[in-house]
């Protein structure tokens, strides 16, 4: 009797590679995310952690809501509602009434998410609906800035944190006078270039020492963290890519144009949301196009409105509108970029 040989299990194709399940990929998003958080709250103190804490406790708690008013299992166990209300928080200022962000959580997860459906269903990204709803119904406290790294931040709130419902925040002047007493301009680097055309040292700009919205000012440590999730395959690095080398090179073409008017590309890549925009909002999975050549065109699309943006705009800050517009374009974005498939003819008045 012959001795067999090892076993060899043969199979047909298609060989596919089972993708990681959805709350997988979410709760690694929250890892990358977590960095970014404690630094925010490290520059900014208790007031950020209680921002990030109120908009995701809310974004959960519409969404198990919502799920169970509409007789549907809850679906807050794929951790999407969590990173929605942790990137709403980062986009917002560190002294942003709770109140206020409350609301914007409620109208983000409700009208940018389970109004369509959803986690697979919706069209845009849900923390910038949030974000566009409190841009749109509280002007004045989404453009009120705060000082960084100020004595006593991690033992006093920041006045208008506290403010109670439908009341005016507390004045910030006063506030200001006493933790920065060498004087703060309430300008974000953005906003001081568009308006003074000041620029700010680079190296700020990379590590963080700048003021602006909770989590957007150290452009360095959010690539570090997408970098994470690039390294785990839970993230398409082109279109990211595609943002940040569209935006400077128009930016670039401004800034040969006139370099003492338009900022140079390093400047447009470090500031403002631009850096937490390409890495964690237009990269959503759900709001952005799959195709090969549809992912370069969307993140192309974004890069170039958000500079556009900044520098013919009335706003100073463009990154939230382009990346809504994007998503708004990505169902004909993939549409349009759609491969042919091998041996089959393209039907006629096929973009």
């Amino acid at each position: 009797m012959s001795e067999q040989g090892p076993k060899v299990l043969l199979r047909t194709s298609p060989h596919l590679r089972v993708s990681p399940p959805v709350n997988v990929i979410m709760r690694n998003v929250v890892y990358a995310l977590l960095p970014v958080c404690a630094f925010s709250v490290y520059q900014f103190g208790i007031s950020t952690l209680a921002l990030i804490i109120v908009c995701t406790a809310s974004c959960v708690l519409t969404e198990h809501w919502i799920c169970k008013l509409s007789g549907r299992d809850s679906t807050i166990g794929d951790w999407s509602a969590v990173i929605s209300g942790i990137l709403l928080a980062l986009c917002l200022p560190p002294g942003f009434p709770l109140w206020m962000a409350t609301v914007a959580s409620f109208a983000g997860i409700g009208l940018g998410k389970m109004f369509f459906g959803g986690l697979g269903f919706n069209v845009m990204n849900p923390a910038l609906i949030g974000r566009a709803f409190a841009q749109a119904s509280f002007t004045v406290p989404i453009t009120t800035w705060t000082p960084f790294m100020v004595e006593g931040r991690f033992t006093q709130f920041i006045p208008s944190s506290l403010t109670l419902p439908f009341l005016k925040p507390v004045p910030i002047t006063d506030w200001l006078a006493q933790v920065a007493p060498d004087g703060f301009s309430g300008a974000t680097p953005l906003a001081l270039m568009k308006y003074e055309q000041l620029p700010t040292d680079q190296m700020q700009l990379l590590l963080g020492s700048t003021a602006g919205s909770a989590g957007e000012t150290s452009a360095l440590l959010i690539l570090l963290c997408g970098a994470y999730l690039v390294f785990r395959r839970m993230m398409d690095w082109r279109i990211t890519a595609s943002i940040l080398l569209t935006a400077g090179g128009v930016s670039g073409i401004f800034y040969m144009i006139n370099p003492a008017i338009y900022p140079d590309p390093m400047f447009t890549l470090c500031t403002g949301g631009l850096m937490l925009g390409a890495v964690f909002m237009a990269t959503d999975m759900v709001a952005s196009p799959v195709t090969p050549a549809g992912v370069w065109i969307y993140g192309a699309l974004i890069g170039s409105l958000t500079v556009i943006i900044r520098l013919f705009g009335g706003l100073n800050e463009g990154v939230m509108y382009a990346i809504l517009l994007g998503n708004a374009c990505s169902p004909l974005i993939a549409l349009a970029t759609q491969p042919r498939i091998y041996g089959a003819k393209q039907p006629k008045g096929a973009a």
